[in-house]
């Protein structure tokens, strides 16, 4: 009796794939429809077009403003530029090569970029396991310890930053002992303002991550586990891709927050290391009689994030709706 060869396909012309693939496509269109109609409603529809025009005005008023003479911005409305039109490209101008704050535009850009890319990982990075340690290895305190770092999300930055600036520039001491030697006063150093940012996101970061990760169906654990996979490959093997769609979300929360950031840059970036945000402080004058150079700074501010989140949309939205629905 000889073998019999699996087919796994079998050979079909080019029409009869094209009918095939359509009648798939037509049974999906049902579960397509229904996922719709159950996530969309005329109402939030109209809420939605509301909301939108409601956050859009005001944008099309600072991108107009941005473009006119600051005479007929202190003299009119955005709202007045069609009977009144002027434009010009001096406030943009006088922003980029304005020289009357500690650092320029173009400088502050940079150090945005880098104080935002390390500060989006290293939490990003600590969170991952940590979040993996709290949802799958089990060890003594693990429930208490966990709530601990919950509460902690309750406490407000601003209670935090004048004993972590002192940490920063005296170190910290048990008797003779120096457990850390500080990292200098001043502020001219990245390394304050990453460790800032990363400390203040990672309550919430492990919260949301133990969340999503402990949501994994514990079956494939236990596979990988009877497969002789250690916490590290079913860390990076398994874990991690199937939480990369939260991941990315959070990032994006992450980096708006950080590029955003005005408060801790005051206190921990200072001098040449100062970002986008205090050089928008710092051009309107020392009287505020310069406001309108605001206009054009906000929007040379909002390049990079508008990229960041169209970029990374897709992923975000999977990390948004990722548990709320079965099959």
């Amino acid at each position: 009796m000889s073998a019999v060869t699996p087919v796994d396909r079998l050979p079909i012309d080019k029409k009869t794939e094209k009918q095939l693939k359509r009648g798939e496509r037509a049974d999906e269109r049902p579960t397509l429809r229904k996922s719709k109609e159950r996530l969309t409603s005329r109402g939030a529809t109209i809420a939605a077009i509301v909301i939108a025009i409601a956050w859009t005005t005001p944008t099309l008023g600072l991108l107009i403003t941005s473009f006119r003479p600051p005479e007929l911005i202190n003299t009119t409305g955005w709202w007045s530029v069609f009977a009144n039109p002027g434009f010009t490209l001096s406030n943009y101008e006088a922003v980029l090569t304005g020289s009357a704050t500690t650092v320029t535009l173009p400088q502050a850009f940079i150090n945005s970029i880098v104080i935002t890319i390390p500060a989006s990982i290293f939490p990003l990075i600590i969170a991952a396991l940590a979040a993996y340690a709290f949802a799958w290895i089990p060890f003594k305190g693990r429930n208490i310890l966990f709530i601990g770092v919950f509460a902690l999300q309750v406490v407000p930055i601003q209670m935090a930053l004048v004993p972590l600036l002192s940490l920063f520039a005296r170190g910290f001491k048990i008797g003779d002992v120096e457990l850390f030697a500080g990292l200098g006063a001043g502020g001219n150093s990245y390394g304050q303002i990453w460790i800032a940012h990363t400390i203040f996101a990672l309550p919430l970061a492990i919260f949301l991550l133990h969340n999503f990760i402990s949501e994994i169906p514990h079956e494939l654990i236990e596979a990988a586990r009877v497969d002789g996979a250690g916490h590290g490959q079913t860390f990076f093997r398994i874990v991690l891709p199937l939480a990369m769609p939260a991941i990315a979300s959070f990032a994006i929360f992450q980096f708006l927050w950080v590029w955003n950031d005005l408060l801790v840059a005051l206190v921990f970036a200072d001098g040449a290391v100062g970002p986008i945000t205090k050089v928008l402080r710092e051009i309107t004058g020392n009287r505020g009689q310069d406001w309108y150079l605001l206009t054009s700074g906000a929007f040379i501010a909002m390049i990079v994030p508008l990229i960041v989140f169209f970029a990374l949309q897709r992923f975000f939205v999977r990390g948004l709706l990722a548990g709320s629905t079965k099959g």
